[in-house]
C-alpha cells in the first residue's frame, strides 16, 4: 500500500510541517510507503510526482487552505480531506480500521 497526501495551513508554517511529520510517522510505524508534500511558506517541498499519484492506493490532503494541483487527484478511489487540526484523529482511526 502507498499514501500520499499534501499538508497546508493557513500561514504555512508550523502546522504545514507537524502534520507532515504526525502522517509520515505514524503511516511508516505501520509499515505503509508514504510521502507527503508540504505547501508552507516556503512553497511546495517535496513535491509529489506524477508516478507518487499514480502509485497512490489512498490520498490525505490534511489542509486548512485552497491548495496548488488538487486536479491530480482526481479519479483516485480512496481519498480523504480534513483540516490539519483533524489530521492527529483521523491518521489514528484510519490507520487502524483502514
Amino acid at each position: 500500500m502507498k499514501i500520499i497526501g499534501i499538508t497546508a495551513c493557513p500561514t504555512g508554517i508550523a502546522h504545514t510541517y507537524m502534520a507532515q511529520e504526525c502522517l509520515e510517522k505514524e503511516i511508516k510505524k505501520r509499515g505503509i510507503d508514504v510521502k507527503i508534500e508540504t505547501q508552507g511558506g516556503l512553497g511546495i517541498e517535496n513535491e509529489l510526482t506524477e508516478d507518487d499519484v499514480a502509485s497512490a492506493d489512498v490520498v490525505i490532503l490534511a489542509v486548512s487552505v485552497v491548495i496548488e494541483g488538487e486536479e491530480r487527484f482526481e479519479g483516485k478511489k480512496k481519498f480523504f480531506e480534513f483540516g490539519w487540526k483533524e489530521n492527529f484523529n483521523f491518521i489514528w482511526i484510519f490507520l487502524q480500521h483502514g
